[in-house]
């Protein structure tokens, strides 16, 4: 029998970004891949189509699996197909049981790699203001977990050495067992006004951060109703944090915002609502999807020297075009002679990395504003080519004929329905794990609509429990439809322009309290 082999990878302990360029790698090219509670699942989106996704997660009192279940499952996935991933929070090998899960490989003669993750050992802390070593605060550090076999501390652990022997002490799992801890260690020598900051889900917008005292620190996470995973930073670098801290200072930190974007769009808005300190969410109620032929568009594309001008609405709509430029072995210069128009600057920017001059862009991006301020207004005999989605308004086509245009409306690719987007959307409501939805599209109001009334969600309903915020007024207008006046509506109609509105009603909403 043909034997796979196993990467063990540290997915990084829960900002998407700090997993491994190679880590990433891994997942993309996995059969199969198991993977832990702390793991971003957006990382699955990586994920071949056809991959296996299993989830393995524990936490303290739901084990999906027991290890040793967990062991027998990667030996079998292993056995049956080339490249199985063990993902896993942090870093395999940090109190990561990754160390037990390679024994049982090396016993199945199964080969295996290990892809270190970016532990939360240092970015936990790092990402709350707090530095684990400073010259002039900690030049020592231990390593400690607070939850050995059957969430005892661990016999192994001796509190009489680690209490005064490290500047610094990080402890693992050990909010359970917090007051024995603190007993210990004072008992030890450890000064009971010793600053100690209890960390949980570090690295996300979930992030909380409890400063305290070793005497008052128990108390402290009764009160806070504090929850694991946490991890505890004990030592004189605590102090650093109200100057050092960054990440919960961000504008956007602590909003989990829903991105309904198609996923291969998804990105731009995403890493801007991160940057600025929010969790994401995506569950994408458009898929661009290509079309079963394309004889229209080619036969347009062969006669396009006849067009005066070419008018692309969407992004999705000049990438189609120029893709189709490509399979038919045609350059983009084919088209310079032609006046071209896009809307929006998004648009435009997608025009000009083809190597092609961009005429003319409305002030406002809807395609009203097109015809409004089209630069040629005598435009009677005038041929246009107007290559954009099935199904798409026919607002701009009416009234660039009334204008006396020759209008060749032409369908470049179609979005449709994702399947699985539908229980994604219900599981997320009924936790309620977002505060503010964002539409980018009239379809995406469309299509959100349609999933929720399939999965038994009033779509009206769903809407009114949060903050909507959408790009432009047309998608707003269908908002409207549904029974819901949007609380935000970007200035500019552009994925920055959404971003800073987003920015701007938090930060007044902020203020105002």
């Amino acid at each position: 029998m043909k034997k796979g082999i196993v990467y063990l990878v540290g997915a990084g302990p829960g900002d998407i970004g700090l997993i491994t360029v190679k880590g990433l790698e891994c997942v993309k090219q996995a059969d199969v891949i198991l993977y832990d509670r702390l793991v971003d699942k957006r990382l699955l989106n990586h994920a071949h189509p056809k991959a296996e996704l299993i989830y393995v997660g524990k936490s303290t009192d739901n084990h999906s699996l027991s290890q040793p279940e967990i062991n027998k499952l990667i030996v079998k996935k292993a056995l049956k197909h080339g490249k199985v991933v063990r993902l896993k929070g942090g870093d395999p090998y940090l109190f990561g049981r990754g160390g037990e899960e390679v024994e049982t490989l090396i016993a199945h003669g199964i080969k295996f790699e290990i892809v270190p993750g970016v532990s939360a050992l240092t970015a936990v802390p790092a990402y709350a203001g707090i530095p684990i070593t400073h010259r002039d605060y900690a030049s020592s550090l231990s390593v400690i977990t607070g939850h050995g076999k059957e969430g005892k501390l661990s016999s192994r652990i001796k509190w009489d050495k680690i209490a005064t022997g490290a500047d610094t002490l990080v402890i693992f799992m050990g909010l359970e067992n917090l007051g024995d801890i603190t007993k210990k260690l004072i008992r030890y020598g450890r000064s009971k006004n010793t600053p100690i900051a209890l960390i949980r889900r570090g690295t996300t917008s979930y992030q909380k951060t409890i400063v305290g005292t070793l005497e008052t620190i128990v108390a402290l996470a009764k009160e806070n109703a504090l929850t694991p995973p946490v991890i505890a930073i004990i030592g004189d670098v605590v102090k650093l944090r109200e100057k050092l801290r960054w990440f919960d200072n961000k504008p956007l930190f602590g909003k989990r915002i829903l991105v309904t974007r198609a996923r291969a769009q998804a990105g731009s808005l995403s890493g801007l609502l991160e940057a600025k300190g929010a969790e994401v969410v995506e569950v994408p109620f458009i898929k661009i999807e290509p079309l079963a032929n394309y004889k229209e568009l080619d036969a347009h594309i062969k006669n396009i020297r006849q067009y005066d001008w070419l008018i692309f609405t969407s992004v999705n709509g000049v990438q189609a075009f120029f893709n189709r430029l490509t399979e038919l072995d045609k350059e983009p210069r084919i088209v310079k002679r032609i006046k071209i128009a896009a809307i929006g600057p998004n648009t435009a920017e997608e025009v000009r990395k083809n190597g092609l001059k961009v005429n003319y862009v409305p002030k406002r991006f809807v395609a009203e504003a097109v015809v409004e301020g089209f630069p040629d207004k005598k435009l009677k005999g005038k041929r246009i080519l107007l290559p954009r989605a099935q199904g798409a308004r026919e607002i701009l086509p009416k009234e660039l004929e009334k204008l006396g245009a020759k209008v060749d409306e032409v369908v470049a690719y179609k979005t449709i329905q994702p399947k699985s987007s539908g229980l994604m959307l219900k599981g997320i409501i009924k936790n309620k794990e977002i505060d503010i939805i964002t539409f980018c599209s009239s379809s995406a109001v469309k299509n959100f609509c349609k999933i929720a009334e399939k999965n038994g969600l009033s779509a009206k309903k769903v809407l009114n429990e949060f903050i909507v915020a959408c790009i432009g007024p047309i998608t707003a207008e269908s908002v409207r439809k549904l029974g819901k006046e949007p609380e935000i509506i970007a200035e500019e109609y552009t994925i920055n322009g959404l971003v800073d509105s987003i920015l701007k009603a938090i930060l007044f909403k902020r203020d105002s309290n």
